[in-house]
């Protein structure tokens, strides 16, 4: 771990020389890409050499052990030192954990209802709500990109833009099946069902990050659809876009301007592609992935809503909450710090969290 850390203090050395050069201040790209390294290693160099600092005081300490005048003095700060040298060595080990580079983007998530006809609908969109007030609560906005109405209430698709600062970092754990419990509002006897609705997060991409053809894209624009009366848009203004070599289509409907739609149809595809890109390259590289959506069959879940009994379960970390009714509010933090912890304790074993 310290030749490591050496390296990494001698790199910091190495692109702060380079920080100064005037070919480096004068290229817009390269300062920006140096810089942002230099950063990323800023609080590992800080955080070791502090524990260099200590290290030092503690030698300092042992070597008047032996005067009995400054020996009870002495030991009391050895043992002081030693803890908060063992303190920061554990630090030092999460620090070296290497980062998720996405960790720090803005998101796209996908919202659909799944098995269970109109409840599916439904949960998908109390499942937005959700999420809209655990975005709020963070201080990042959210951005409607596409969505489709359910017949009874809720959404059969919606799509969303969330901006914050490291906002995948925290929704990332999010992908997945997830299963209420409930009676539903359409259920006359009182029966509780299950139904699921799938949860899709992405990374946003920058326009570098994949290349699309025009040639490869067809584009369609149609009648925006809504509850009827004033919120139907009667101009062609609603995008839909065929990627032709992968099948994908996406679409936008939520502006009245056709070009606005047009734009946020076009990143929502390359978000979509660049994450399928991702997928295969792991799968290219012997990993098993599991798709992270699954097919939204009520057996395939990350999490089950129990309303009943007020209860959240994560199944992936095994981890409850007696407070659903709080969570719909929101309140999603205790459930995505304990999926951050596992994720961290699975890093630091050497293994992946797996969804």
């Amino acid at each position: 771990m310290f030749e490591r850390l050496d390296n990494i203090v001698q790199k910091y050395e190495e692109l702060k020389l380079e920080l100064t050069k005037p070919e480096i201040l004068n290229d817009y790209n390269k300062l920006k890409n140096l810089s942002k390294e230099q950063s990323d290693l800023e609080d590992i160099v800080n955080k070791y050499t502090e524990y260099k600092e200590i290290e030092k005081a503690l030698e300092e300490a042992k070597s008047v052990l032996d005067d009995p005048e400054l020996k009870e003095m002495a030991e009391a700060e050895v043992e002081e030192l030693t803890n908060k040298l063992a303190s920061i060595k554990s630090e030092l080990e999460i620090l070296l954990v290497p980062k998720d580079e996405n960790d720090g983007k803005n998101v796209i998530m996908e919202i659909r209802g799944a098995a269970g006809g109109d409840e599916a609908n439904i949960f998908a969109g109390d499942l937005f709500r959700m999420y809209s007030y655990y975005a709020e609560a963070n201080g990042w906005k959210l951005e409607v990109l596409n969505s489709i109405e359910g017949t009874s209430g809720g959404f059969s698709q919606i799509e969303c833009m969330i901006k914050g600062d490291n906002v995948y970092s925290k929704l990332k754990y999010e992908s997945g099946s997830h299963r209420v419990q409930r009676v539903p509002v359409t259920e006359t006897q009182g029966r509780v069902h299950t139904s699921t609705a799938t949860v899709l997060v992405m990374p946003e991409v920058e326009d570098v990050d994949i290349e699309i053809k025009e040639s490869d894209l067809k584009i369609d624009v149609f009648h925006s659809s809504g509850a009827g009366g004033q919120s139907v848009n009667t101009s062609n203004s609603a995008v839909r876009i065929t990627h032709i070599p992968t099948g994908v289509v996406v679409g936008c409907q939520t502006e009245r301007s056709q070009l606005k739609n047009k734009e946020n149809a076009m990143r929502l595809l390359r978000i979509k592609l660049h994450d399928d890109m991702m997928q295969k390259q792991a799968q290219e590289v012997g990993a098993e992935r599991k798709s992270k959506i699954g097919t939204g069959d009520r057996s395939e879940k990350i999490r089950t809503y129990n309303y009943p009994q007020n209860r959240v379960t994560d199944h992936r970390i095994n981890f409850s909450v007696m407070e659903l009714d709080r969570v719909m509010n929101g309140h999603l933090e205790p459930i995505i710090e304990a999926l951050i912890t596992e994720d961290m304790r699975l890093k630091l074993a050497g293994e992946n969290f797996n969804s």
